[in-house]
């Protein structure tokens, strides 16, 4: 099991057991279209299938884990500051780079390594961009800070060797995952109330037709013999209701990223699968150390 990279808003560590225990025993190729921090794939470390994510910077991230020497980002990593007044250039730099069309190599290594700096120097973890698309989270407060993570990068490298990476929308694994293959869904939550939006890591959101145009993907993609599992916020599940071949439960799961502090706890999300219980793994929590 390899550890994710970066911290990230809405991560599924704290419900690895639960999503995982309803994954089939036996699958063929893994595919997770918005796979953001990757807890879940880097717990599973699958041999071939995808990855996508609509935020192109964390696209080039794991494009340049997977590609480039392991040391060299590692060593781009140690060239990073313990500084406030670092950190805000680091962001402008990061934020510059993004308007960049055609990037050089030495440019997405620059931009990667930026990324992870930001990510674990930044308030609370949080990866939010505004109306612009600029990456716009302040400074946190380390005493510490790793940013350089090599064991990490190392193991990270070895696992993406065989996975296809994208930056494209969600359908693209209807043409990706075959019969046998196992998908996983972790979209941007519906909000659960006016003021609980985790939508805002990527500037262009997800809505309700979004999350309908999901709906109906999973539906066809169980016709086509694929195993498909999918996690959300409560609201979601009544868009699964008549669909038979689909189950929802609900879980509790563990918010230790959120701008507000006092929104950190325990929440409900659903579990949404087509996957038979007799077919599922049925996971113990010894699995996860």
């Amino acid at each position: 099991m390899v550890q994710p990279l970066l911290k990230w808003a809405g991560g599924k560590r704290q419900l690895l057991p639960e999503i995982t225990a309803r994954f089939p025993v036996e699958f063929d190729r893994y595919h997770e279209p918005f796979v953001g921090g990757g807890a879940v794939f880097f717990h599973l470390e699958p041999s071939g299938g995808s990855i996508n994510d609509l935020n192109d910077r964390l696209v080039t991230l794991y494009e340049v884990v997977r590609d480039r020497d392991p040391e060299e980002l590692i060593a781009e990593n140690r060239t990073h500051e313990h500084a406030e007044e670092y950190y805000y250039d680091a962001r402008d730099e990061f934020n510059r780079l993004h308007e960049v069309d055609d990037k050089t190599a030495e440019q997405r290594l620059r931009e990667a390594s930026l990324f992870v700096y930001l990510n674990r120097t930044c308030f609370n973890g949080l990866y939010r961009e505004n109306s612009s698309g600029e990456f716009n989270v302040p400074v946190g407060r380390y005493a510490d800070p790793d940013w350089v993570q090599a064991d990490r990068i190392r193991a990270l490298h070895d696992v993406l060797q065989d996975t296809a990476i994208y930056n494209r929308d969600f359908e693209y694994v209807r043409e990706e995952a075959e019969a046998g293959d196992l998908v996983y869904f972790d979209p941007p939550y519906e909000p659960v109330s006016t003021t609980a939006d985790f939508t805002d890591y990527h500037a262009e959101g997800f809505d309700r037709d979004d999350q309908r145009r999901l709906r109906d993907l999973a539906v066809d993609l169980d016709g086509a013999g694929v195993s498909v599992v999918l996690s959300n916020s409560p609201p979601v599940a009544d868009l699964y209701e008549g669909y038979d071949a689909f189950s929802v439960d609900v879980v509790g799961a563990t918010r230790s990223i959120n701008s507000d502090g006092d929104n950190r706890g325990e929440v409900a999300e659903v579990l949404i699968t087509n996957v038979h219980p007799d077919e599922q793994r049925r996971t113990t929590l010894s699995e996860y150390g």
